[in-house]
């Protein structure tokens, strides 16, 4: 996979992919990133990549020109991304999505955004990662890389741990304990520490399905309730008053 980020700081996109697993990926090929400096392309002794908006308004544009030059020198993997908060909004699905490319490309703004050519023109869509709004593209486009390439063949050490991450099933991860058995004593729960890896899983599976229901329903709202299974589950280790309340809720609905 390759991956193009178009970015006016560059160095803070390199430097936080030195720094975490993504720098092993790349070494050994996983995915190639490319981080390239708009600031390039401009052709005033300023380097100016803004401009005030035609109509009046608050604060700054980024011009069409650089970063038209940038991308058609080049040519990056399509498609071609926005970094905004009216794009479509990035999840575990869509890392799903985009980890199956053989590659794709984005664009971090800055100032108050773009001159709307580059999103009719130049850019294949956009991509928000919250309904916020933050100074620059930056820190999206290093979240949405990341979300990706964990998803990639040889990034993690592990693969099962994949698997298990929250928002894999649709569920968030369980709780996870390591030494000490007792801290404080605060105690890890028995089950864990019996070797009885089929009723492990089974509570590992509750305990994601106890702290979903609690902490993000709008996830088991969103694939139509629970499961026949999952609540069979919630009954037998005595969360079935979470049953009862989570089948109210999608009555009253």
């Amino acid at each position: 996979m390759r991956i193009d980020v178009f970015s006016i700081f560059p160095d803070l996109i390199r430097g936080y992919f030195s720094q975490t697993v993504a720098s092993r990926a790349i070494r050994s090929g996983v995915f190639e990133l490319n981080v390239i400096d708009i600031r390039t392309k401009t052709t005033d002794v300023h380097r100016s990549v803004d401009d005030a908006p035609f109509g009046g308004g608050a604060g700054m544009l980024m011009k069409p020109e650089p970063v038209f030059a940038a991308v058609e020198d080049q040519d990056p993997p399509r498609p071609l991304f926005l970094l905004s908060p009216s794009g479509r909004k990035f999840d575990q699905g869509f890392a799903r999505e985009l980890s199956l490319l053989e590659g794709f490309s984005l664009i971090c703004s800055r100032y108050e955004g773009y001159d709307a050519r580059i999103e009719d023109e130049l850019a294949d869509g956009a991509i928000s990662i919250g309904d916020y709004v933050l100074a620059g593209g930056e820190i999206a486009a290093m979240a949405i890389v990341e979300a990706t390439i964990r998803l990639l063949p040889g990034t993690l050490g592990n693969s099962q741990s994949v698997v298990e991450e929250s928002f894999s099933s649709s569920l968030l991860e369980y709780p996870q304990y390591t030494r000490p058995a007792d801290f404080r004593g605060l105690q890890v729960p028995e089950v864990l520490l019996g070797g009885n890896h089929k009723l492990i899983q089974e509570w590992r599976r509750t305990m994601s399905i106890v702290r979903t229901v609690r902490l993000r329903p709008d996830l088991i709202e969103k694939r139509g309730g629970l499961e026949e299974a999952e609540a069979e589950l919630l009954t037998k280790y005595g969360y079935a008053w979470m049953v009862e309340v989570h089948t109210r809720s999608q009555e009253d609905r």
